[in-house]
Parts: structure tokens; sequence; C-alpha cells
């Protein structure tokens, strides 16, 4: 986004892959959904299609295009890239993209914002996809947002009541979360003023160690029109749902599980005193709560400076930060987001490994991968990469 501030012009790159001719495919609906929401706010996004910058003819056509629009402005303040990590176009290309774009640009901030599959499957190899493209990303990337298909379903059947959900539904939901993140809001680095770096601000809050990359969202409230017209939101009872979803690990309001409480103590071994008990406790490495809306003064976030939400290895004021902004966002006089870098993903990204380890046990489709010059030495490769990141957040 480019936001004239100071007369400065800070700009970010926002790349989306698709599938070449697809124009009106998911992730292109999402861009421009998300696009449309800034436009009518405050900020300009730039954003780029593989199919506008004809990847086909030329890695070259894409760094020049690239290069054209960080030319734009006076500053780059990171680059923000959105893909699957399920189909063999956007999650292989995604990745080829976030590779180049590492390569020119060494010290700028890359974001990727990735989909992961429905867990019922959409491909027959989405999880061989997801871990090759994981893997590599990992080692690109300076943090991975992370949208499940099926979690963002079930906001759409269950918050907004949709009937016959559609791709244009789902898409609305995944530009929802994003704009609320990406909106200007004044932040610790800028209290005075809105943020021109929200890509880097929100990757010096949260990523505070190269192994540990994985961030998950989750927004509140989201409902129906027809519902918001007969809703009131206060900042306690938003604030502790928000709470209560993050220590549970829960994706939306509805369904989360109460009886999950943070530890009570935590001892010199740094393990919590109750932490035996409350195996499903989400801990988290750092949070970034984001309030938008009508007297957000005055909105209390004590319970999110709890040290025992936290690993003990990291000083509390390095592990919890807060946006805020005045101004109501899309229709909510009220809203919170949290962006939070926890154990949260450990279970879906499990899933997909072991379903894929469970497919390469048999050398299932494998061939299909071989043929092209992807070699079993490079499945082995990426299988122990994601591993070494589900041992590293099992045993925060």
């Amino acid at each position: 986004n480019a936001i004239y501030m100071k007369k400065i012009h800070y700009h970010s790159i926002i790349c989306c892959t698709l599938r070449k001719y697809t124009i009106q495919s998911n992730l292109g609906k999402i861009t421009k959904t998300f696009s449309d929401m800034f436009l009518r706010k405050v900020c300009f996004v730039r954003h780029l299609t593989v199919v506008e910058m004809f990847l086909p003819l030329s890695p070259k056509a894409v760094e020049d295009l690239v290069r054209m629009e960080m030319e734009r402005g006076d500053r780059l303040a990171g680059i923000f890239t959105m893909m699957s990590v399920a189909g063999g176009t956007g999650s292989g290309v995604g990745t080829y993209i976030t590779q180049r774009l590492r390569d020119l640009y060494p010290n700028s901030f890359i974001l990727n914002q990735v989909t992961w599959p429905y867990e019922a499957g959409e491909v027959i190899v989405q999880n061989y996809n997801s871990v090759l493209t994981l893997s590599h990303l990992y080692q690109l990337s300076d943090a991975i947002l992370v949208h499940e298909n099926d979690t963002v379903h079930k906001i759409c059947s269950r918050l907004m009541n949709i009937k016959h959900i559609s791709i244009s539904d789902v898409n609305k939901v995944i530009a929802h979360q994003l704009a609320s993140v990406l909106q200007p809001a004044y932040t610790a680095d800028s209290p005075c003023h809105y943020s021109t770096n929200p890509i880097g601000e929100l990757l010096t809050s949260l990523v505070c160690h190269p192994e540990y990359k994985l961030l998950s969202l989750c927004n509140i409230p989201q409902m129906s029109s027809t519902s918001l017209a007969y809703s009131v939101f206060n900042w306690p009872g938003l604030l502790k749902h928000l709470r209560q979803m993050l220590i549970a690990s829960a994706r939306m309001e509805e369904g989360i599980d109460w009886t999950v409480s943070a530890p009570l103590a935590v001892t010199s071994a740094g393990e919590s005193a109750t932490n035996s008990r409350h195996k499903s406790f989400n801990l988290s490495l750092a949070n970034l709560l984001i309030l938008r809306g009508k007297d957000v003064s005055t909105a209390v976030t004590d319970g999110f400076k709890d040290p025992a939400l936290y690993v003990p290895w990291l000083k509390p004021e390095n592990s919890f930060s807060t946006w805020t902004s005045p101004v109501a966002f899309n229709g909510y006089e009220k809203s919170a987001t949290l962006v939070s870098n926890s154990q949260s993903l450990l279970k879906p990204l499990d899933n997909i490994v072991r379903k894929a380890w469970n497919m390469f046990a048999s050398r299932a489709y494998v061939h299909q991968y071989t043929k092209f010059g992807i070699s079993e030495e490079d499945f082995l490769d990426s299988f122990t990469a994601l591993e070494q990141i589900i041992s590293s957040y099992t045993h925060l």
C-alpha cells in the first residue's frame, strides 16, 4: 500500500499468483476485493498477477515489472505475496516468484499469505504440493500468514449465515481479515500518525526467531449484515472472546472451548505447573492486537499481557503489541483482530505432513514429480524441514 506521509511515498507490492489466463480465479478475486477495500478507505494498492507479468514468457518480464513498481515509490516498505499451497500452479509459481524476489531484494521484508486446502481434499496431490511449497517458503519468507479454507468456509456458513457458499463469499472473508490488519493504524513506532510500514512493523512484532514464522489470524466480530443491524458491541466483551479464542486455538467465535485456561504458574524449568493438565492450551511466542472503532482508547488489553500466555524466554514487552485506529472498519462500530505466532497451526501442519508421508511411503504419484526433475531426496529434505518446524513449535 502506498500512503503519502511527510512527503515520502512508502510503497508495498502485492503479488498474486494465478493460473495462466484465469483472471477470475480464486486468488485473483481476493486481490481485487482486497484492493477495493483499501481504495474505499485511504490507501492505494498496487497488485500484480502472473497473467499481467507474462510469466510464461520470461522470468525477466516478472522482475522488470516488479522493479517498475518498486521505482514508483521513494522507499520499499515490503512485499506481500498471496498464493495457495495445494495447487500445482499457485504453489509452484508463487514459491518461484518468492525465490526470485528474495534474490533481487535480499534486505526487503517478504510476507507470504498462503491459503491451505480443504482437509477433505481438492487435489489428489495437495499434501505433496503443500509440503514442497511450505518447506521452500520457510527459507525464503520472513513470515507466512495462513488462511485455512475449512475455517473460512465455517465462518461463511455459521457466522455469515450463507446457505450456498461461493468462491466470492470465501474471498470476501479473507479480504476482510487481511484488510483489518493492513489498514492504517497507530502503532508503537508511530503513535501520533498512521504507520507507513505495516508489513515491517508486523514482522518485527511477531517474528522473534527465524525458526518460528507461522502466523494465524482471527477477527471479531464477523456476521451477516442482517445480524449486524441488531448487534451492539463493547470492548470488554470483544476482548474476552478474542483472548479465549487465542488460548483455546479457536478460529471463530462460535464453538469456543471455555474450559481451556492459561497456566497459573511457571516453574524454574520453564514449564507451566498446570500445562500437563491443559494440553489443549495454545502457547504463544508473540501476539499483535489490532483494535479499530469507537472509543478505542478505552479498551483494556491487560488480558493479553499475561506472561503465562507466552514462552518464558521472551520478555513480556517483546511478546505483545497493540495497534489502534479510531476509524470504524468495514461497517463494524468496533472490531478486533489478533495476529498470532503460536502453536495454533501445529495440528493442520502435522496433518498435512502425516498424509503426505503416508502417500510417499507407497510412492503414490511420486513419478509425476520425478519426471519433472524433483527427486525423492527433494521430498525427504522437505519432510525433514517441516518436521523440524513441527518439533520447534511443539517444544516451545
